[in-house]
């Protein structure tokens, strides 16, 4: 296996982990804004008060997300089965 076959891989892995995690996160960062700009404007300092929205619109995205997720990592795996005969050579 060549350096740069490895390190296209290992590029790829990490692209693709950024990618399919991006609307998990992406939507937490939404809800702690709002969670927190409401908390500011109501000077309620609960701590409870940001995980519980955070948890419910974390499962609704992971549910609407995950069929493009998984076929997101299929297609990787997919390639990296195509890729398994030039790297034993």
């Amino acid at each position: 296996m060549s350096d740069a076959l490895a390190t296209d891989l290992i590029r790829h892995a990490v692209q693709l982990c950024l990618v399919v995690s991006a609307p998990l996160l992406i939507a937490a960062l939404a809800v702690g804004l709002v969670v927190s700009l409401f908390q500011a404007v109501t000077q309620i300092q609960e701590q409870t008060l940001t995980f519980i929205p955070k948890l419910l619109v974390l499962a609704v995205v992971f549910v609407l997300t995950l069929p493009w997720i998984t076929t997101q990592l299929i297609e990787y795996l997919v390639q990296v089965f195509r890729t398994l005969p030039s790297l034993v050579t």
